[in-house]
């Protein structure tokens, strides 16, 4: 018996999602083919078959991540969830599974991991600021 598909997101369907954003106005949801979607993973440096493309794009349609727009061939996907959404649901399963949703942890960890840039830990001070 076929396992049940997760609902999260793979590395694979992930890097379509970006597809889809990368192209996307922050207005308007732009539309692609498999084909389309396979040339901009290729010009990225990533070749993958046009089948294993369609699959994943199957699947994120079944996830509802994507949506085909039309009926016809060549068939049209555009993106259902903002990259806003996605990754901030992401994060949030991630906090909670790697830090027991300690957002202090999770910030702890970050300031120690590497050093700051002055520009990246100024935008960190304005952000504490407007929070507070």
């Amino acid at each position: 018996m076929a396992r049940p598909k997760a609902k999260e997101l793979t590395a694979r369907e992930l890097e379509i999602m970006h597809v889809f954003w990368e192209r996307s106005a922050s207005d308007k949801q732009i539309e692609l083919t498999v084909t389309e979607v396979r040339d901009a993973l290729e010009r990225a440096g990533r070749e993958l078959a046009y089948t294993t493309v369609a699959t994943l794009v199957r699947i994120l349609v079944e996830k509802a991540f994507l949506k085909q727009t039309n009926e016809e061939r060549p068939f049209l996907y555009c993106s259902i969830r903002s990259f806003d959404d996605v990754s901030g649901s992401m994060l949030g399963e991630m906090i909670q599974k790697v830090f027991g949703g300690s957002h202090e942890k999770l910030l702890l960890r970050l300031l120690e991991e590497r050093e700051l840039k002055p520009h990246e830990l100024e935008k960190i001070k304005e952000i504490l600021k407007e929070k507070s």
